[in-house]
């Protein structure tokens, strides 16, 4: 932590640190509600990640925004949150700038789910997703389809998922989550970007948080077939050498530790890791349903260049 330490000191001149609007943020680590369902969400063990950030940094960038589960639970103060999926990031954009919007969009979809079939109803609504890709419906699957695991075809980029078991929350249960995101993310700007592009905008004393798609695991995201950790690597090195603070959650172990997955990491990029327990696996639930699992307890790799 020398080196962090003593970035942290040189921000703390008061011609170049305003104490007020660059302080870490305040951390809430009772946040649980979700506002989408989405595989490899951190929600619940985002504090124990949290608690390894820097205690201060200027603007926050998470350039695999996802369900956002870290961004909602740190809640900073400036930050931008960025995805390369446009319809998901087109749902952040509509938080941020017309819940209302949001709420009707869920609201709409709830009804025509409820007027009918809920299998034959759900389906409707994904065939319209995978005919032209959009926030709207991918918003409603999300929460409603089966073990909020939103899985998509290699060949064409269209849902697979079936309709879930569960019941959807109601409109009322979802406007109120997205009246407690908006107010967590109020300070966040979201933008549809490569996270190459993301990261490499992130200036001296910045923190970046990296949660890009698991090698061994979550090959069914959207475009995560094609994501290349040497790209991620190499992009991050160039931030390091900035002055930025990069925090990467990656492929840690598998089966109570049993596999411990191979991710080549580059000698001399990070300068501490930590494994975090992420309990059963998300994405063993849906495939495995109704057996216990003890042998899928997940372990990520936390690993900090400073």
């Amino acid at each position: 932590m020398k080196g962090a330490a003593a970035q942290l000191r040189m921000f703390d001149e008061p011609e170049s640190f305003d104490d007020s609007a660059d302080r870490a943020p305040f951390t809430d680590k009772a946040f649980k509600t979700q506002l989408l369902k989405w595989v490899g969400n951190k929600q619940r063990v985002a504090p124990a990640i949290i608690k390894f950030f820097p205690e201060r940094f200027r603007t926050y960038h998470e350039p695999f925004l996802g369900s956002g589960g870290v961004l909602g639970v740190l809640a900073p103060r400036r930050a931008f949150g960025t995805d390369g999926f446009k319809p998901l990031i087109e749902i952040w954009q509509t938080l941020a700038g017309n819940p209302r919007e949001l709420k009707a969009w869920y609201e709409e979809r709830w009804k025509f789910f409820k007027s009918g079939e809920k299998v034959e109803q759900f389906e409707a609504i994904k065939a319209r997703y995978n005919s032209e890709p959009n926030a709207p419906d991918l918003l409603f699957i999300a929460r409603s389809c089966y073990g909020g695991v939103v899985r998509f075809r290699m060949k064409d980029g269209g849902i697979s998922t079936p309709c879930g078991a569960h019941e959807p929350i109601s409109p009322e249960s979802f406007a109120g989550r997205v009246d407690l995101w908006r107010a967590r993310v109020g300070h966040t700007k979201f933008e549809w970007m490569d996270f190459r592009e993301s990261i490499s905008r992130a200036q001296a004393g910045d923190l970046v948080y990296c949660d890009p798609p698991y090698v061994d695991t979550q090959a069914i995201l959207y475009g995560a077939q094609s994501f290349r950790v040497k790209d991620l690597f190499e992009v991050i090195g160039h931030a390091k050498a900035r002055g930025v603070f990069v925090a990467l959650s990656i492929d840690g172990t598998k089966k109570s530790g049993e596999h411990y997955s191979h991710v080549p990491i580059p000698h001399g990029l990070f300068a501490r890791e930590i494994m975090v327990n992420c309990g059963r696996s998300m994405l063993r639930r849906f495939q495995r349903e109704g057996e216990q699992l003890h042998d899928e307890v997940v372990k990520d790799r936390l690993l900090l260049t400073y």
